[in-house]
């Protein structure tokens, strides 16, 4: 009986973590991991090895982690000064408070485009740093839902 609702109760939070990646404030990835420690639990650890469970657990905190820096690199990568860099981050921050769930995407080119025009940047290079945004925020959001939907897959396969 518990490990049936285990096994559902993954399975809603894995189904979560695909959604989290779309949805700015719902952590993906993480909550993929979480949904095959949950299976894991319910199979008595039989379901998946503890390799496959600690490489999950790293991928997940490095995509989550890494998923902060994407836009902000890809900013850098195109040229950006500090003050885009900054305004990536600071308008990812706040598009997303202020506008959920999309609003951090926006928000961070924005907060780009802001921080280039105020360094004395103008023109083809303000638009080139706002593209390095919009490539790293997509890069992190591929990579969020990569991860959770293999494992949402893994979760599938493994549960029936």
């Amino acid at each position: 009986m518990i490990s049936t609702i285990l096994g559902i109760s993954g399975l809603i939070i894995a189904i979560l973590g695909v959604v989290g990646c779309i949805f700015p404030l719902i952590p993906g990835p993480p909550l993929s991991f979480l949904a095959i420690v949950l299976l894991s639990i319910s199979s008595k650890w039989e379901a998946f090895s503890l390799a496959f469970l600690i490489i999950s657990g790293v991928l997940a905190f490095v995509i989550t982690i890494g998923d902060y820096f994407f836009s902000s690199l890809g900013a850098k990568r195109y040229g950006a000064s500090k003050a885009g860099v900054w305004g990536s981050v600071a308008g990812m921050i706040i598009g997303a408070v202020l506008f959920p769930p999309w609003g951090f995407f926006p928000g961070a080119i924005a907060g780009t485009l802001a921080g280039e025009l105020i360094s004395g940047k103008k023109g083809k290079e303000v638009l080139r740093a706002g593209w390095g945004v919009m490539l790293g925020t997509l890069f992190g959001t591929i990579m969020k839902l990569a991860y959770s939907i293999v494992i949402l897959i893994i979760y599938i396969d493994r549960l029936f």
